[in-house]
């Protein structure tokens, strides 16, 4: 079967809060099977504790934010794109600020540091979610939809007013490598006026050219460019995939959406928890295992890997 996975060691990350600007340490510990991903905002008195699940979803407005008792965690999805692209489905987080670091904007850091401590596969298997009906959510020019598949892909298609971004689409089969490769570099993005108008309510005071890519009315303002010449796209399908992990399960289904965003998400998960007979749980036995290994296809190939460790 395909197991269910947490971190061999501990690991300390710690960076710049976007909105805060005051520096946070996450400290990343090994959980056990059905845990899930739980935060602990070691500082408040006593311990909160908020397991990352959509029905602790309360803000979505400038980010992802979970919440409980009156207390949150903002700006999880880069973070939470990592764990599901490692497939870690267990893990505590101890941390001591109201939000994610944001490093430097993108999942990279997160996936490094995860690379270097290593996964462990647990006890129990793994159950995906696998769609059997589409489900569509349309908001006036915003939409979202999930349709069967065998594999988890995500198509985006954005369009802005500003010669920069116009009019991008960009469609991911995930994998690991390829979530590495295509998805995980690209950086959380704004216009100048928006990071203007945040700064002087209090807001994005960790915000910079060094964790966002910034555009005003010229251009890209940051010195080095992009890094894809779709990076917000890209983007975009990052934020997504950190949003979606929040259903607590692996998916399999094609999400597609356009001008979507962290709202949307939320809604569309809610949209699929709400509707079960849309969808089944399905688990993969050693034969489907084999079975991948021949195709090399998809996360399974990555999955057989990792199932040793």
């Amino acid at each position: 079967m395909i197991l269910q996975r947490t971190i061999k060691n501990k690991l300390t990350i710690s960076g710049i809060g976007l909105h805060s600007g005051h520096r946070i340490n996450l400290k990343l510990r090994p959980a056990e099977a059905n845990t899930g991903i739980v935060f602990h905002r070691i500082d408040c008195n006593p311990t909160v504790s908020i397991k990352a699940t959509s029905d602790n979803v309360v803000d979505t407005r400038m980010a992802t934010v979970l919440g409980c008792h009156g207390t949150t965690v903002s700006t999880v999805e880069h973070f939470m794109a990592a764990l599901a692209a490692f497939g870690i489905d267990n893990l505590h987080v101890d941390i001591d600020g109201p939000e994610v670091p944001v490093l430097d904007g993108s999942a990279v850091p997160f996936i490094r540091e995860i690379q270097q401590v290593g996964i462990k596969s647990l006890a129990l298997s793994r159950k995906f979610i696998a769609i059997r009906k589409p489900l569509e959510i349309i908001e006036g020019e915003k939409r979202i939809s999930i349709i069967p598949s065998r594999f988890f892909r995500i198509t985006f298609d954005i369009a802005f007013d500003h010669p920069a971004i116009s009019v991008q689409q960009h469609s991911m089969k995930f994998s690991t490598e390829n979530f590495c490769k295509e998805i995980a570099p690209a950086r959380t993005f704004g216009f100048l006026h928006e990071v203007e108008y945040l700064k002087a309510n209090g807001l994005a005071r960790g915000g910079s050219l060094e964790n966002a890519v910034v555009i005003d009315h010229d251009g890209v303002m940051n010195p080095e460019g992009l890094r894809f010449p779709d990076e917000f796209v890209r983007h975009k399908i990052l934020d997504a995939f950190g949003d979606f992990s929040l259903i607590g399960y692996p998916l399999l289904g094609h999400i597609r959406a356009f001008k979507a965003g962290h709202d949307l998400n939320a809604k569309m998960v809610q949209t699929i928890l709400d509707n079960p007979s849309h969808w089944t749980y399905v688990e993969f036995s050693e034969h489907a295992l084999r079975e991948a290994r021949r195709a090399n296809v998809g996360s399974f190939s990555i999955d057989l890997a990792w199932s040793k460790a």
